[in-house]
């Protein structure tokens, strides 16, 4: 029986998209980046060797497929993601052009998302309760919330940025310090002391 398909032979191929994965060094602790052929799919904190498996495991099972790690200097898919976050974490970034694969995201918080990522620049800041209004839900500044809780991209699309209509910092997913460190960078607050 013939195994071809094209000329390729069937029995070599990945039985799902590839993801490509892998753990990057930044100003705020490891951070784990993948990629599919349609755009970057994820950004995790905190990727430290003893949480990368929890976190990669449940992501190749959500979107069905194989996934690799490439040798560092050896990305193909995660080449410029990399090459962004180091340029956004040096200061020589403001803004990230990249495809995104929105597959881990639908629904409300993909448009509140999208409007974000849309209208909110470096440097600047939204309320939960405006960013509901622009997506014309006022008064969903708590579901805006959770869709900021639920973002599979942080600091590409930049939920740093949103933070509570009374002038609060609000919460984050990497934790209060790293956004805080985020707006800094950004020059929204000051540096920290130390």
């Amino acid at each position: 029986m013939d195994t071809t398909v094209g000329g390729t032979d069937s029995t070599e191929r990945p039985r799902g998209p590839r993801l490509e994965w892998t753990v990057v060094s930044s100003d705020i602790g490891p951070l784990l980046l993948a990629a599919t052929p349609e755009g970057l799919v994820r950004v995790e904190f905190h990727a430290g060797p003893d949480r990368v498996d929890a976190m990669i495991g449940p992501l190749v099972s959500r979107l069905g497929a194989d996934a690799r790690r490439p040798a560092p200097g050896a990305e193909v898919l995660l080449a410029e993601p990399v090459r962004q976050l180091r340029a956004y974490f040096s200061g020589a970034l403001r803004r990230f052009d990249l495809p995104l694969d929105w597959r881990l995201s639908s629904g409300f918080n993909r448009q509140v998302l999208q409007e974000l990522d849309r209208s909110v620049p470096y440097g600047a800041v939204v309320g939960y309760g405006e960013l509901a209004a622009r997506v014309g839900q006022p008064g969903a500044a708590q579901a805006v919330g959770n869709a900021m809780g639920s973002n599979p991209l942080p600091l590409v699309v930049a939920c740093h940025r949103v933070v509570e209509n009374d002038g609060g910092i609000g919460g984050f997913g990497g934790g209060v310090e790293t956004k805080r460190l985020l707006l800094a960078l950004e020059g929204v607050l000051p540096q920290p002391l130390f």
